[in-house]
């Protein structure tokens, strides 16, 4: 199962930027937490660490052949679902939300997983299903089923923002399949009702304020507000150069709140303002229009799926971040990919690569 012929033609393109992404978080998380009064090994080690676990992971992900997956994709997606209600039922609570599973010898957090395993679900089912003129109503019932379940349980968790991701991720996919104009419209209007009874049923109260804050931070500047109106203050203090590495104050005065992971693109606005953000910004897009041509390029469906499905996973990941530190999107915890502390965000973003990569390698083979 495993070709040593493939390591001969890794995408460099895409390794180069993903490992740009990774060295130039790590020096933003360095910058982040020199305020810190850190106790044991300090964070941009452990990012450095992760980095590496990340990138041999990758290898091996890349080296197999990705249409296995294809057969094993419903057993994945069944074992998640087992997880994510284990989580409900047993899982470790921290910070108000039930999110993590104590297996012994490891925490795992299932829902990270599912956003993978509804790719390579979605993949598998639109492999095997043909569709002339797009999908229709009838013929989406049973994607969205797919997706209900596992939205559903991880939203009881409660963790919105990685719902929406797993929602927008298969939407994505979905949109790429083809939908025809009357499903689109059912889609709507079926969605607002639902968009409804979500805010009066299912959001907790601190959901419900993040959203209210976005559309108003100045209701409570001290309160759930804060979040949003420091990272604007940072973001916008940035100016053109930035006030320079390990110089911004917003983050070494700790204002900023979460600054070494959701809000990481802050202080890095804040230190190297509108050039090393665009450079940043350009250096991402690159990355997803490289998944794109990733995808265009394969010679299987199966396999162009499943390329859109990580790309989107990561176009999502990017703009709900940079969207939600500048005050466009509500405050939703997504970390940044690569750019972000965090070990499982760094995992779950470097399978998705080593999949990318084994896609891009493959296409010789065919």
């Amino acid at each position: 199962m495993i070709d040593r012929r493939l390591l001969t033609n890794i995408d460099w393109v895409l390794a180069g930027l993903v490992v740009t992404v990774c060295l130039l978080g790590i020096l933003n998380i360095y910058s982040a937490t020199t305020p810190y009064k850190i106790i044991g090994t300090a964070y941009y080690i452990k990012q450095f660490y992760w980095m590496l676990v990340g990138m041999i992971i990758s290898l091996i992900v890349c080296s197999l052949d990705y249409h296995i997956l294809e057969d094993l994709s419903y057993w994945f997606y069944g074992l998640l679902i087992i997880l994510l209600i284990a989580v409900l039922v047993i899982g470790r609570r921290s910070m108000g939300a039930t999110r993590w599973l104590h297996l012994g010898f490891i925490n795992i957090q299932p829902s990270e997983l599912m956003k993978l395993v509804i790719i390579v679900t979605y993949a598998s089912f639109f492999n095997n299903f043909q569709s002339a003129g797009g999908l229709t109503v009838k013929e989406v019932l049973i994607p969205l089923g797919l997706l209900a379940i596992p939205a559903a349980l991880i939203m009881k968790q409660p963790d919105l923002g990685t719902a929406t991701l797993i929602i927008l991720i298969a939407l994505s996919m979905v949109m790429y399949v083809g939908l025809r104009w009357s499903t689109v419209v059912t889609f709507v209007c079926v969605t607002i009702p639902m968009a409804w009874t979500s805010w009066v049923f299912l959001l907790r109260p601190y959901q419900k304020n993040r959203i209210l804050d976005f559309l108003n931070p100045e209701r409570s500047r001290l309160g759930s507000g804060y979040h949003i109106i420091q990272s604007k203050i940072a973001v916008g203090s940035g100016g053109l150069a930035g006030k320079g590495f390990v110089k911004g104050t917003q983050a070494q005065l700790r204002f900023l709140p979460e600054q070494h992971t959701d809000f990481a693109f802050s202080v890095f606005a804040e230190e190297w303002g509108f050039i090393g953000c665009l450079l940043l910004i350009i250096i991402y897009l690159s990355l997803v229009l490289w998944g794109l041509n990733i995808a265009r390029r394969c010679n299987d469906r199966f396999g162009g799926l499943l390329a859109v499905g990580v790309t989107a996973m990561l176009f999502w990941h990017i703009v709900i971040n940079m969207g939600m530190v500048i005050g466009l999107f509500p405050v939703v915890g997504v970390p940044l990919p690569f750019f972000s502390y965090g070990g499982t965000s760094m995992l779950t973003s470097m399978v998705g690569i080593g999949l990318l990569q084994n896609i891009s390698m493959r296409r010789f083979m065919f």
